[in-house]
């Protein structure tokens, strides 16, 4: 089994969590697969979800103008290209820090356009919790469609079509290491041991590796998107040294070493 093989970095990063933004905004502690489908369809070009609301919209004008009878739709309505094209690639994310977890700091800046708030002045006093030097390392499975051929040529050669960036252009993103892989056979001479985030269905029972102290970072984490309206599908991602009572499904090795694909 194929796959290409890169290590993802920035100097800070910012995934927000959708749930708070009272007194901050909070940021999820690993890029998640919306996300990263994001960043992937920026590198090939594909639209987003600004441009599927404009065309949404287009379509509506037009059936306005010659006075056609159609179902009204969200401008929402449908996937945005990027995601439409790349949701069935399985990728195996890795956290590259200690126990899986990045420090965080909390950023404060002003939005003074003028508009952005109701106070004297139009300034709007921006809280929001960023990475410290996140770090992971991404693997791709080939399914074999154009995309993913596409994916590897641009990702190998360096190229890209728009900048990747971390959640939004406050974070530029960093691409090393990329290489294609050749993947084996899940790897239990050790044990039902993971080495990367994996979807937490099956129970930890086990003990950790020999000579590393224990530890279990989880996440509830976004890994789909809801086709209506675009909400985040979640599901509780793991990261962990101790050992699994069974190994998660699509599950695939590389240097003796465990990586789930979601």
């Amino acid at each position: 089994m194929k796959a290409i093989s890169f290590e993802l970095s920035g100097k800070t990063a910012c995934f927000r969590k959708p749930d708070v933004n009272q007194f901050a905004y909070f940021t999820y502690n690993n890029i998640h697969k919306p996300v990263l489908l994001g960043l992937l369809g920026a590198i090939l070009g594909l639209k987003g979800h600004i441009q599927l609301s404009n065309e949404n919209r287009q379509i509506e004008e037009e059936n306005k103008a010659i006075k056609k009878k159609a179902d009204k739709k969200p401008l929402n309505s449908g996937f945005p290209e990027f995601y439409e094209k790349l949701k069935d690639l399985k990728i195996s994310i890795t956290p590259l820090a200690p126990h899986g977890y990045f420090s965080k700091k909390i950023q404060v800046f002003n939005n003074s356009v003028g508009y952005a708030s109701k106070e004297m002045g139009g300034n709007l006093i921006v809280r929001e919790q960023w990475l410290e030097e996140p770090k992971w390392q991404i693997m791709i499975l080939d399914n074999g469609s154009k995309e993913y051929e596409q994916l590897k040529e641009y990702l190998l050669k360096g190229k890209a079509v728009y900048v990747p960036y971390l959640g939004k252009n406050d974070h530029p993103a960093t691409i090393d290491e990329v290489a294609e892989v050749t993947l084996d056979e899940v790897y239990l001479k050790e044990g039902n041991y993971m080495d990367s985030l994996f979807v937490k269905r099956e129970k930890i029972t086990g003990f950790e590796r020999e000579g590393e102290m224990p530890f279990i970072f989880q996440e509830v984490s976004p890994l789909s998107l809801q086709e209506e309206f675009h909400f985040y599908e979640y599901e509780t991602l793991c990261f962990t040294n101790q050992e699994l009572d069974s190994m998660p499904h699509n599950t695939h090795s590389l240097n003796q070493k465990n990586y789930s694909f979601f």
